[in-house]
């Protein structure tokens, strides 16, 4: 299936049938989400796969009742930074120069000029940019399913602090900010995947400027 024919195969899945994904399926999916691009390659979050039904359980009525929070094979949780902070930088730079094998003074002007650009940001300007990294890494995540032919659903109805508490992210200085259904639809009750697919076109979504 090329990249075109997936990304028209793909739709917002609203009912699953409560298959699961096959392990291998999954490992992939969740490799494309490690390798999606983020801001200075920091990746300032941590994605929870949740699979546990008693926890999905609580889950569901703070997001809402949606359903595919208890049908989904999986749900995943895009978790924010909420905040970046001088250990925080200081670690990834120093993980990232092992990895190259390169002396810490070689991105030295780089990670200084980045720490004196953060620091002049406030905690709530952190958490915005580390939470937009996340949508990226969820584009990387739906193509992938839809490669994959896994039917998929992006989340933003929930109750972000409600989720945080359930999951105890505060303590791990973290901060909810969209989800991920992964699964196969339900072929008799998704409604919403029988419609027409509704986009612009190309004339009224891309301007030109030559």
């Amino acid at each position: 299936m090329s990249l075109k024919e997936a990304l028209h195969w793909r739709s917002a899945t609203k009912s699953y049938n409560g298959k699961v994904i096959e392990k291998e399926k999954i490992e992939q999916i969740l490799e494309a989400i490690r390798l999606a691009p983020s801001s200075s390659g920091l990746q300032p979050f941590k994605v929870l796969v949740i699979t546990n039904k008693e926890l999905r359980g609580k889950l569901q009525p703070i997001a809402f009742q949606q359903p595919q929070i208890v049908e989904a094979s999986h749900i995943l949780v895009f978790a924010a930074w909420d905040e970046y902070t001088p250990e925080r930088v200081d670690s990834f730079f120093e993980f990232s120069n092992k990895v190259r094998n390169l002396p810490s003074s070689a991105t030295d002007d780089y990670r200084l000029n980045l720490l004196e650009m953060l620091d002049q940001k406030t905690k709530d300007q952190h958490f915005m940019n580390t939470s937009q990294q996340t949508y990226i890494a969820l584009g990387f995540g739906l193509l992938a399913a839809a490669d994959l032919k896994i039917d998929a659903t992006p989340l933003e109805g929930f109750d972000n602090k409600a989720v945080d508490d359930l999951l105890n992210l505060p303590e791990k200085g973290l901060k909810s900010s969209v989800m991920m259904a992964l699964g196969y639809k339900d072929e008799e009750n998704d409604w919403w995947g029988k419609l027409e697919r509704v986009r612009r076109s190309n004339e009224d979504l891309f301007i030109e400027l030559n």
